[in-house]
């Protein structure tokens, strides 16, 4: 097995072209998307697109309220599900890629298992919604419930936060990892890929996963998030937050 593990891509365009450029430079083809492909950022219809090429992808609750309506959204991320909303109804009943968009968003899933692997956007118990963060180490009643559904590995995103979780309820940070490989065992496992548009570990560069066949390759890519950052401080509907925070990995 060789394939590229992204999510949490949040319409940010120069992050995913860099994530997928350096897919490319390391000969993977196959990609599976986890989810929230859109929000937050200036790009999302040119997002979607590139994942509709993807020969994977589960649907994230920023997509999904870009379908229906945002809940339990901060104000900035509501504002953003709006605007995206607008962004991606362009064109209307002249432009054929307006409905094969919503269309690919409508058809998405909320899990995927194969074998030993199961892939969602927020946690195997909850897919869409709950977050699984690095403190949860110290909620074992959350971790072992999740834990009894996973088949033995689990990617997801979510949090924007990369790293492994195992049965025996600890965590490991991507950054903490040799040369960011993790080797696959006999323990069940949660991957968090974290986040190709937004990663929130301190790190700004792009975060993602490589899946081979005995081990988990997380990979960082770097990408010039001032053009991001400038283009969201342009429209008035974006919060200056979310590109303020993308300098700073938060």
């Amino acid at each position: 097995m060789k394939r590229a593990i992204v999510s949490d891509i949040h319409g940010n365009l120069e992050a995913l072209t860099a994530v997928l450029t350096d897919i490319a430079s390391i000969g993977v083809t196959q990609i599976y998307c986890l989810g929230d492909i859109i929000g937050y950022g200036p790009n999302p219809r040119e997002c979607v697109d590139a994942a509709r090429k993807f020969d994977f992808c589960i649907l994230g609750n920023h997509d999904q309220a870009a379908l229906f309506d945002p809940e339990g959204f901060s104000q900035g991320a509501e504002r953003a599900i709006f605007w995206t909303r607008e962004q991606l109804e362009t064109g209307g009943d002249t432009d054929p890629e307006v409905a094969n968009r919503w269309k690919f968003l409508c058809e998405l899933p909320r899990t995927r298992i194969e074998e030993d692997w199961m892939y969602v956007h927020g946690s195997a118990r909850n897919p869409l919604n709950e977050y699984v963060f690095p403190e949860d180490v110290y909620n074992s009643r959350k971790l072992e419930r999740i834990f009894s559904i996973i088949p033995k590995y689990c990617l997801q995103g979510h949090t924007h936060v990369p790293g492994v979780f195992a049965d025996d309820f600890t965590f490991v940070a991507s950054s903490d990892l040799p040369e960011g490989r993790y080797q696959l065992g006999q323990r069940k496992l949660m991957v968090n890929v974290g986040s190709v548009g937004q990663p929130r570990d301190g790190d700004p560069r792009s975060s993602y996963v490589v899946l081979h066949d005995d081990e988990v390759e997380f990979r960082r890519v770097p990408y010039d998030f001032h053009v991001t950052a400038g283009k969201i401080r342009e429209i008035d509907s974006l919060d200056n937050t979310q590109a303020d925070r993308l300098s700073d990995g938060r």
